[in-house]
């Protein structure tokens, strides 16, 4: 009888892949493990998304077994919302670990749930962060019948409180450690049990010699079972995926020595490599481990210190003071005035709120808001100044999250990035071809040699220099950038910023200074309450005019005001006790009394910025504003003229166009009267002549210029505001130092140069050795870790050198 015809054929799971017991559950020719996995059949199949099966054989997941309430605490409204994102009215968004994600049929299926319950809006998957942030409608959906869906298809969120979180982290770091132990106990036991074979002593007792021997053998076990089981596992993950990962070159080295140091045992025909391949496992989780460690004292991830300098006005004993908001916490009083970010989750006291959650979900519907009400984190007041209380501790990551959300980045794909996913793609395959030849001209001249050579190349070849080349340059820089306070959106913004060639000023809070300039009213005598009626109605509004208006005003009591709005390119208005306020530009408040007009209005030319006053429609007169520019933008424009293309773009009337000739050397690039809708249009205009533009203005009137450039910089005085739309936040104070911002960017992109020209010499350096038997597996092991080590180490030491060569702060102060 053949022998083929006894074999027993595994029957694997038309849905997951496991090995079905027998075919009882079917459908069609579709053999299914269990209940489980034919009920996900058919919702897919129900609802036509058996494209899933398509991407990948057998992607699915094994759903577990749900019990009728298992899920009932997501019933308590505590508990729902301890665990959401944000809800609004019938819109809530929630984010969930899904550890069970493996592939692109799972990003596929999860990103299609809206599919398979019309309850869900939108889902978007993180697949390195195993995140999944869905969208729902909460008529059609709760939180409870959400992740009873997402468990039915096999993929059950994990759902953890903090301190469990900690707990794991801590529990995958301990496993290391043991790993290491282990590793580092055979590797010396097993050179102690091999010392004669080291120095060539002849033990007498060959049962000695050979108890010692399998000694050896038996040690060994542990570290390729335990020690190094993480690398097989992510080889053998990748080749499931049809993908060749630098894990199976490592796996594949380990395996080879232990398979030959097994049969030189069992053969008797000498002692095996366990040495090599305990002290290579060794070595190569030391090295894992001490990048974990360099890494960590190097982390370039963004704190409050380093990276978001949001403030917020808080409200104390009857006074307001600027704080950052890492200082806020909960029962504080914040003041939110107009176009500011809410920090964090608070409930709104007095004012009328009018939030634009777009920031959140991308609509910018504004919700009205009533005192007693929740307000969400990332909701932008677009009133009148509203007095809140806060009930959730401020999250970095949250903030962080949003200022990176799709909405407001950039598409253009990182030439650098794609250079070394192209490089680490084909890496691991020219390495295997490359090992698999050396190893074969070594085969005839010594075995022994050959399987040095082959698991020596495998080995001291190692693409993670190159990954890390650009993160870790880019991501020292920008922390650099932070100490200076220059905080960026992300690294690519960098790299962005070292492509520029035309450079766009805003003039009003941007190279003016807010605070510094003499004020003159002219026009009626305003008597104290009309006083303070105007500085109410100011005291809604960050733009820097208003806030120069502000400081100038008598009072500190303030007036409640209705109907206010902050107009882009023209002024204020709203009504304080009654009387309705108009403050901005001579075309805003232009009224029927023009016996006040013609003598406020025409005299435009003179050298000064003038802000017009209205109230219960007369003309009262104007505030007169004679600039102050910030200190030694002087040089830093005139250094930057000698290299980029440089406009300025105004709101203004050209009354400042005498003073601005002394810091722009070309007259004909000083464009006044400018529209939001205008700078938006000449940004759009240069980048037609294809023209990399970095827009530098106060995020108010700029939003959309902003937005539309290629870097986009909003310039922000102590108090904390910017706009999504800008890549960057530089710290008022020191836009003197922009030039340096701009030209360090180069020397960053230099320095990847550099950190690839390393990475490749190393491994050119490395293969020449190892392919001439110069190297063992051993040696290999120790000198993996320090190449990628290498690149990080000099990426961090280079960066800091080179900043405080060019007079950047590249240490905490």
């Amino acid at each position: 009888m053949n022998p083929s015809q006894n074999k027993i054929v595994d029957i694997k799971c038309y849905h997951c892949g496991d090995v079905c017991k027998d075919e009882s559950i079917r459908i069609d020719d579709k053999i299914f493990c269990c209940n489980g996995c034919k009920t996900v059949y058919e919702i897919l199949n129900q609802n036509k998304l058996c494209n899933y099966y398509d991407i990948n054989s057998n992607p699915g997941v094994s759903p577990k077994l749900i019990t009728s309430n298992k899920f009932d605490y997501l019933d308590d409204e505590s508990t729902i919302k301890s665990l959401i994102d944000f809800s609004e009215g019938n819109l809530t968004k929630v984010t969930f670990d899904i550890p069970q994600m493996h592939c692109s049929s799972c990003i596929w299926l999860l990103e299609n749930l809206y599919k398979l319950d019309s309850g869900v809006n939108s889902s978007q998957v993180d697949f390195l962060k195993k995140k999944l942030t869905v969208s729902f409608t909460n008529k059609k959906m709760s939180l409870k019948r959400l992740v009873q869906l997402l468990t039915s298809i096999g993929y059950e969120p994990q759902i953890l409180l903090d301190n469990e979180t900690t707990e794991i982290h801590n529990d995958r770091k301990k496993k290391l450690y043991y790993k290491i132990g282990i590793a580092g106990f055979c590797f010396l036991n097993i050179m102690l049990f091999s010392f004669p074979e080291y120095f060539g002593i002849d033990l007498s007792d060959a049962l000695l010699k050979t108890f010692f021997i399998y000694l050896n053998l038996f040690l060994s076990l542990p570290v390729l079972f335990y020690s190094a089981w993480e690398y097989f596992g992510s080889a053998f993950k990748g080749l499931s995926k049809k993908i060749i990962n630098i894990d199976f070159p490592i796996s594949l080295g380990i395996l080879v020595l232990f398979i030959r140091s097994a049969y030189e045992v069992i053969s008797a025909t000498g002692a095996g490599y366990f040495d090599s391949l305990t002290g290579l496992v060794f070595f190569l989780l030391i090295g894992k481990l001490f990048q974990e460690k360099t890494y960590d004292a190097l982390n370039f991830e963004r704190s409050y210190k380093s990276f978001f300098p949001l403030s917020i006005t808080i409200k104390k004993d009857g006074e307001e003071k600027s704080i950052p908001v890492s200082k806020l916490q909960i029962g504080n009083r914040i003041i939110v005035r107009q176009n500011e970010i809410i920090p964090t989750d608070s409930i709104l006291f007095n004012g009328n709120g009018r939030i634009d959650y777009s920031f959140v979900t991308g609509e910018s519907v504004p919700v009205d808001k009533v005192s007693g009400e929740m307000i969400y984190a990332g909701g932008r007041q677009v009133g009148g100044a509203i007095e809140l209380e806060v009930i959730k501790e401020v999250s970095q990551s949250y903030l962080t999250q949003l200022w990176n959300n799709d909405i407001f980045n950039k598409k253009s794909e990182s030439s650098f990035t794609h250079f070394s996913n192209v490089v680490s793609k084909y890496f691991t395959l020219f390495i295997l071809l490359i090992a698999t030849g050396a190893g074969i001209f070594w085969l005839p001249q010594n075995l022994g040699t050959a399987v040095n050579v082959f698991t020596a190349v495998l080995i001291v070849a190692c693409p993670c220099a190159l990954a890390l080349s650009v993160p870790f340059t880019l991501g020292n820089t920008m922390r650099i950038f932070g100490r200076n306070k220059f905080y960026l959106k992300n690294i690519s913004v960098i790299e962005e910023m070292g492509r520029t060639d035309t450079i766009v000023f805003d003039k009003t809070g941007t190279l003016t200074k807010p605070g510094k300039s003499e004020i003159i009213f002219s026009g009626k005598v305003l008597s104290e309450f009309e006083q303070k009626i105007v500085k109410s109605l100011v005291r809604n509004s960050i733009h820097p005019l208003s806030k120069k208006i502000f400081s100038v005003l008598e009072g500190y009591e303030f007036y409640p005001v209705t109907g206010f709005k902050d107009i882009p390119g023209s002024g204020l208005e709203g009504i304080v006790f009654g009387h309705s306020i108009k403050l901005g530009s001579a075309e805003f408040t232009k009224s029927e009394q023009t016996s006040y007009d013609s003598k406020f209005i025409n005299d435009q030319n003179s050298f000064s910025t003038k802000v017009y006053l209205k109230i219960d429609e007369i003309q009262f007169g104007y505030f007169e504003l004679s600039n102050s520019y910030r200190e030694g933008i002087d040089k830093a424009i005139q250094t930057l003229d000698e290299y980029y293309d440089l406009s300025l773009l105004s709101g203004d009337n050209e009354g400042e166009r005498i003073n601005l000739i002394k810091y722009f050397k070309n007259d004909s690039q000083l464009f006044f009267n400018q529209s939001p809708k205008d700078k938006l249009d000449f940004i759009a205009g240069l980048q037609n002549k294809d023209k990399k533009v970095l827009m530098i203005g106060d995020g108010l009137n700029d939003a959309g210029a902003l937005k539309q450039s290629d870097v986009g910089i909003a310039v922000t005085e102590d108090i904390g505001h910017f706009s999504p739309a800008s890549d960057a936040i530089l710290n008022a104070d020191e836009l003197n130092l922009l030039p340096k911002f701009i030209k360090f960017s180069k020397t960053s992109i230099y320095l990847i140069f550099i950190s690839f020209a390393i990475s490749f010499v190393y491994n050119l350096i490395g293969l020449g050795f190892a392919v001439q038997g110069m190297l063992s597996p051993l040696f290999a092991a120790i000198l993996m870790p320090l190449s990628s080590i290498s690149v990080v180490v000099f990426a961090s030491v280079s960066t800091n050198f080179l900043a405080k060569r060019k007079g950047l702060l590249s240490q905490s102060s």
